[in-house]
């Protein structure tokens, strides 16, 4: 049996101890990498026959979480475990949400994690211990996730954030947005950056799909 494995990670010296982690093992074989979520995801449609995708959580462009969504959704098939450093409470909510297979932190030795994706290729869900217990934590306190999701609700966007975002969500881009709405490139930007920043997001997708999720647009 040979294992098709894809990794996400934006940080290239992680990357090379990953890749150096796996290269012990003979049934094990890396088909491609890429820098971030989008990346992946692009690799992903010129070969989509992989077994399992080690995933980053904190990446440019697209972070792991949103990646593993959009992947989850196209190829229910591909095993997902996040390989990350991020033992953060709404990260592991999110990924599980997500449809992560397996939450992992980056520290763990070669033997396990190879383990481990033999482990979700069997239809388990392996974890770091201290991650495990965490997901029991929240399992048992759902409120604390809650609380957190709620903070958003409060979100007031202004008139002029709204039609950017509608102007956003129409693919659009800032020079298109500044000729529509007659203000300049730079002021678009600001808006932008305030809209991220109310919004708890880092990519215009994101805000976008969270404002229609909280009918903002």
């Amino acid at each position: 049996m040979n294992l098709k494995i894809c990794i996400a990670e934006d940080n290239y010296f992680l990357m090379k101890a990953i890749k150096e982690k796996l290269s012990f093992f003979d049934d094990i074989s890396i088909k491609f990498t890429g820098n971030n979520g989008a990346e992946l995801i692009g690799k992903l449609e010129e070969n989509h026959h992989i077994d399992v995708i080690l995933m980053d959580i904190q990446m440019p462009v697209m972070d792991g979480i949103k990646a593993t969504e959009l992947i989850k959704n196209k190829y229910p098939h591909i095993k997902i475990i996040m390989l990350t450093v991020s033992d953060d409470d709404e990260d592991v909510f999110k990924s599980i949400k997500a449809g992560a297979n397996g939450y992992l932190l980056k520290e763990i030795e070669a033997e396990n994690l190879h383990n481990c994706i033999l482990e979700v290729t069997q239809g388990g869900a392996p974890m770091t211990p201290s991650i495990a217990l965490k997901t029991l934590n929240l399992l048992r306190n759902p409120e604390r996730i809650s609380i957190k999701s709620e903070e958003f609700d409060e979100v007031e966007l202004t008139k002029r954030e709204i039609e950017i975002l509608m102007q956003l969500s129409k693919g659009l881009n800032y020079n298109e947005i500044s000729d529509n709405l007659i203000i300049s490139p730079s002021t678009v930007r600001k808006h932008i950056e305030n809209i991220y920043k109310k919004l708890q997001v880092h990519s215009k997708m994101e805000a976008v799909m969270l404002a229609q999720k909280r009918n903002l647009i």
